[in-house]
Order: structure tokens, then C-alpha cells, then sequence
């Protein structure tokens, strides 16, 4: 009796462990590379998970990456800052609704001696244009990111055909922002920046910012539960209540309690109908 009461006991005790990881409640967020390095996930996900029990998995990719980790079921919630790639997520099936959590805003940085003579200016066309014509160092992350896709649009903007105009002057790194930024500081040149990313970036020497509040810097942000239609492996119920939490007043409140030496980095806007 002794010997089979010490078996049953410790058959008990080596379920344990399979039963703790069974019970774990854990989520992925596909998400891009600034609300982690901005180190907005570093306020937000602590509060989140002792509210709710649910461990969240921050995948960090430009937000092209992150939207293609979604399309290929490898994530269950989507956190990106492209309305028309996420929109054009949606049509595709691969999420059901987008939501809008937040906005900040791009600014331009560059060298504190400014080559192109554009510092303090609001009007980012007219800033692209000078830095093209005078063919001033200006570096592109190029990696299909939200920063990335902005930056080309706001080339179009300018009435520019990237294509046609850039020459040794325009650098793609293929990388994030922070080596996007460490790029542009190496060569005293110019680059676009979301600002959260820029506020916390430490390492930014001769960097300063050249041009900003120009309502085309706008920046949204939107979030996505992925298509368990599409994918049954997506955890719904702890996506939702991710997401459901992210646009909640109190989650709301959290992201817009977030600030760096005094500077607020996001700004909550869930359920503004134009975002």
C-alpha cells in the first residue's frame, strides 16, 4: 500500500507542470517595432496582464511583417500604424473589423547643422523637395514598415517619383528605426521618425528635429483580432479581451498615462469614426 500510495503521488506531482502550461493563458501580438521600442508595451502589458491573467507575446516587425505574420496565422491579434494596408487586411478576410487605439505623429530628423536649410519648417512637401534637389544624405528604413510606407506616400505628396530621383543621396538599411536613426547620425543625414520611437531613442548625438506639425505627420495606429474563420488556432477570446481592454477607458487611460521626460507619447482615440 505504502509503495502504490508513493507511485499515485508522484504520478501526481509530474502532471503538475503539464497542467500549470496547460492552463497558462497566453496571447500573440503581431505589432509594430515602435510601441516596443517607444517602450509603450513596457507600461501597458504589465497592467493588462494582472487584470486579466493573460501573458501577451509581443512579435515586433515593421508593420508589412506584421500584417503578413497575421496573414499567415502566426499571430492572434494585429497592432499596426497603416490604415490602408489594414483596411486592405480586412477586405482580404484575414480580420473580421480594425479598430483604432491611438495617434501620435512622423517628424523628420537630421543633423543639427541642417545641409538642407529646412529646420522649423510645417510643411513636410516642400522639406522633401529641398532635400532632393540639393540631393542631401536623407535615410530610409525600406522595409515596407508603417514608417517606410508613410515616407513613400509623403514623397508622392511632394509631387516626387522616388524612383526616378533617388540616386547615392538616398539610403535604404532594410532595418528598424533605431537603426535607421543610428544610420542617419553615422552620416549626417535626415530620416522620417515616429515620434514615440524618437522620444525614447537614447542614442541620438547630432540628431535634432528638423521638421514637425504638419498635419500630413499624421500617425494612427489600429488593432486587429486575426480571422479564426481562416485560422481555428487563433485564441479569440483572450485576442478580444486584449483588444476589447486596449480600447476600454481604462486601457485608454493607460496609454495616454505613458510619457517620457514629461512628454506623452501616444494619444488615445478608440471609437473616432474618421481614424
Amino acid at each position: 500500500m505504502l509503495r502504490r500510495s508513493v507511485l499515485t503521488a508522484a504520478l501526481a506531482l509530474a502532471l503538475l507542470p503539464a497542467v500549470a502550461v496547460a492552463e497558462e493563458r497566453t496571447i500573440t501580438v503581431a505589432s509594430t517595432t515602435s510601441t516596443l521600442d517607444s517602450g509603450l508595451f513596457g507600461h501597458i502589458l504589465p497592467i493588462f496582464e494582472a487584470k486579466t491573467g493573460i501573458k501577451v507575446r509581443v512579435v515586433a516587425q515593421g508593420t508589412g511583417q506584421a500584417l503578413d505574420t497575421g496573414r499567415r496565422g502566426d499571430a492572434d491579434v494585429v497592432f499596426v500604424h497603416a490604415r490602408a494596408q489594414e483596411l486592405k487586411f480586412v477586405e482580404e478576410g484575414f480580420a473580421t473589423k480594425r479598430l483604432p487605439v491611438m495617434y501620435n505623429d512622423f517628424v523628420i530628423v537630421g543633423p543639427a547643422a541642417d545641409p538642407a536649410g529646412i529646420a522649423g519648417s510645417k510643411d513636410v512637401a516642400a522639406a522633401l523637395k529641398t532635400i532632393a534637389e540639393k540631393k542631401v544624405p536623407f535615410v530610409s528604413r525600406g522595409d515596407k514598415s508603417g514608417t517606410h510606407l508613410a515616407e513613400v506616400a509623403l514623397w508622392k505628396v511632394a509631387g516626387l517619383d522616388l524612383a526616378a530621383i533617388r540616386g547615392e543621396w538616398y539610403r535604404e538599411v532594410g532595418q528598424g528605426m533605431g537603426a535607421a536613426l543610428n544610420t542617419a547620425g553615422a552620416m549626417g543625414a535626415y530620416t522620417l521618425s515616429d515620434r514615440a520611437t524618437w522620444i525614447a531613442f537614447k542614442n541620438k548625438g547630432d540628431l535634432k528635429i528638423a521638421v514637425e506639425g504638419d498635419k500630413r505627420l499624421f500617425n494612427q495606429y489600429g488593432v486587429m483580432l486575426v480571422n479564426p474563420a481562416k485560422f481555428p488556432t487563433v485564441k479569440v477570446a483572450d485576442g478580444q479581451a486584449f483588444i476589447d481592454w486596449l480600447v476600454s477607458a481604462e486601457g485608454q487611460g493607460v496609454i495616454s498615462t505613458y510619457q517620457i521626460e514629461g512628454k506623452q507619447l501616444f494619444f488615445p482615440n478608440a471609437g473616432d469614426p474618421n481614424a
